[in-house]
C-alpha cells in the first residue's frame, strides 16, 4: 500500500506491505471554497457579534491586525488588503494601522519571511508591519491575572489601539484545544512572564489540556480571560483543507468568529477509529509546521492517543531548520539528563515554566505512551539524540522490525499528523 505523507514542502511516499492491515486515518474530505477572495469578502460582510469594520473603526485613532508567524498557513494575502482597505475608508492613515505578527516567544520573523506571510506587496505599503517582541518588558501593559494565577501582560500596541483584529487558523492544537482567536492575543502576543505562567507544567499536565478540548481546558479559560481584559477584539477565522486552500471564513467578536470556526472544523477533523494500534506512522503535517523539532513535536502528540499501550510510534518530520531555540535544546537535555519523572517532578514545582520547556512537557505525553521513532533527513546527526526519540534512516525498514515485534499486522497511518485528530471511539467504523 502507498501512502504519501506531509512532509517538507514535497511530501514523503512510504510504500508499506500490502500483507499488513493498514488503516489511513485522514479527516473526511474537505473542499476548497470555488472563490477564495469572494468567501472572505462575504465573511467581511457578514459579521457575528460585530458590526461592518469599516463603521467599527469610525473615529478610530489606532488599528492593530494580529497575525500568525511562518508556522501557521494563514492565508493572508486574501485577508490583509480588504482589512486594511476598511480601515482606511473609516478615515485611518496607514501608518496608524499595525499589522502585528503574533510571535509569542518564537524568533522575531526576518524581512523576507514577513514578505511571504504578508502575502501581498500592497499591504506594507498601506500599514506598519512590526514584530512582537515578548521580552521587551516596556512594550506591554500589565492588565491583572487570570483566576488560574497567569499574570497578563500584553503588547501595548494591542492595548492600546481603538480596533484590534485578530486574523488566525482554526485548527486542532495539543494544548489550547484549537488554535486561532483568542490565541493571537495569548501567548501570541503576550510577555514572557505571561507566556511562562501560562505554560507551566501545572496547566499542561491538566486532564483537559488537550486536542480538540475547549470544556474545562485551562489554558482556554486562562486565554478567554484575557482576552476579556484586553477589551474588545474582533477576529477573522478561517479553516483551510489539507490541500491549504481555504475552506471556511468568518468574521466577527473574537469570541463568535472563533466558535463559528470551531463548529466548522470539528467535525471535519476529529476521526474515530475502532482501536487503538500497536504501530502508528504520523507526520507533522509539513511545511511549514515540521520545519523544526520544536514543531514536529505535535506531530509525535498527533498519534499517541491512537496508540497501544507501549506500542511504536514513527514520526516523519524534515526539521530542514533543525532543532529548534537554544532554549528548548536545554530542555530537552534536561529531560535526556534527569530522565521522565525528574523532568516532570522539577518542572511541575515550578509556577513559571523555563523558555519553550513546554514543547518538552508535551512530548513526554506521547514518550509515556510508548517508543517514538523519528525519521528526519534535515535534522543533524548530532541534534538527533536530543530529541529524545529513536534515530530512523530506513522507515520501513524500521516500521517492519515494529511490526514483527508486536506480532499484528495492525498499522495506522496519519497523512496529515496534526491536522487530523484522531481518537479511540469503539465501534467507530
Amino acid at each position: 500500500m502507498r501512502c504519501t505523507l506531509k512532509y517538507g514542502r514535497q511530501g514523503l511516499v512510504v510504500d508499506l506491505p500490502d500483507s499488513w492491515d493498514v488503516t489511513v486515518v485522514s479527516r473526511p474530505a474537505m473542499p476548497g471554497v470555488v472563490d477564495p477572495a469572494a468567501a472572505v469578502r462575504h465573511a467581511l460582510e457578514s459579521p457575528a457579534g460585530a458590526d461592518d469594520l469599516a463603521r467599527e473603526a469610525r473615529g478610530a485613532r489606532a488599528a492593530c491586525i494580529m497575525i500568525c508567524d511562518l508556522t501557521r498557513p494563514v492565508p493572508n494575502r486574501l485577508i490583509l488588503r480588504p482589512l486594511i482597505e476598511r480601515l482606511l475608508a473609516a478615515g485611518l492613515p496607514p501608518k496608524a494601522v499595525t499589522v502585528l505578527v503574533a510571535t509569542g516567544l518564537h524568533r522575531p520573523c526576518p524581512p523576507e519571511e514577513l514578505a511571504e506571510i504578508v502575502g501581498d506587496p500592497w499591504v506594507p505599503e498601506h500599514a506598519v508591519i512590526a514584530n512582537h517582541l515578548a521580552r521587551d518588558a516596556a512594550s506591554h501593559v500589565r492588565l491583572g491575572t487570570t483566576t488560574q494565577g497567569v499574570p497578563v501582560s500584553i503588547d501595548r500596541r494591542v492595548v492600546e489601539a481603538d480596533v484590534r483584529v485578530a486574523v488566525g487558523l482554526v485548527e486542532p492544537h495539543f494544548m489550547a484545544g484549537w488554535s486561532g482567536g483568542r490565541k493571537l492575543v495569548l501567548p501570541g502576543c503576550a510577555h514572557a512572564d505571561t507566556i511562562m505562567a501560562f505554560h507551566s507544567a501545572r496547566m499542561l499536565g491538566h486532564l483537559r489540556a488537550g486536542t480538540c478540548l475547549l470544556d474545562g481546558n485551562p489554558l482556554h479559560l486562562a486565554q478567554m480571560e484575557a482576552l476579556g481584559m484586553v477589551g474588545r477584539t474582533l477576529a477573522v477565522s478561517v479553516v483551510i483543507n489539507d490541500d491549504r486552500r481555504l475552506a471556511f471564513a468568518s468574521y466577527g467578536s473574537a469570541e463568535e468568529s472563533f466558535s463559528a470556526a470551531v463548529r466548522f472544523a470539528e467535525p471535519l477533523v476529529r476521526v474515530g477509529v475502532p482501536a487503538s494500534f500497536p504501530v502508528v506512522l504520523t507526520s507533522a503535517a509539513g511545511y511549514p509546521l515540521d520545519s523544526t523539532w520544536y514543531q514536529a513535536v505535535k506531530g509525535a502528540c498527533a498519534g499517541a492517543p491512537i496508540l497501544s499501550p507501549g506500542g511504536d510510534l514513527f514520526l516523519a518530520a524534515i526539521c530542514s531548520e533543525g532543532f529548534g531555540s537554544q532554549d528548548f535544546r536545554a530542555a530537552q537535555e534536561r529531560l535526556l539528563r534527569l530522565g521522565k519523572e525528574r523532568f516532570r517532578a522539577e518542572a511541575a514545582a515550578r509556577e513559571r515554566a523555563e523558555i519553550d520547556e513546554w514543547e518538552t512537557v508535551m512530548l513526554l505525553k506521547a514518550l509515556d505512551a510508548g517508543t517514538v521513532h523519528l525519521y528526519s533527513e534535515g535534522l543533524p546527526v548530532a541534534e538527533r539524540a536530543l530529541t529524545a526519540a529513536a534515530p530512523v534512516t530506513d522507515l520501513v525498514g524500521s516500521l517492519r522490525a515494529a511490526v514483527e515485534r508486536s506480532g499484528s499486522r495492525s498499522v495506522a497511518v496519519i497523512p496529515e499528523g496534526p491536522y487530523a485528530a484522531p481518537f479511540v471511539e469503539p465501534g467507530a467504523g
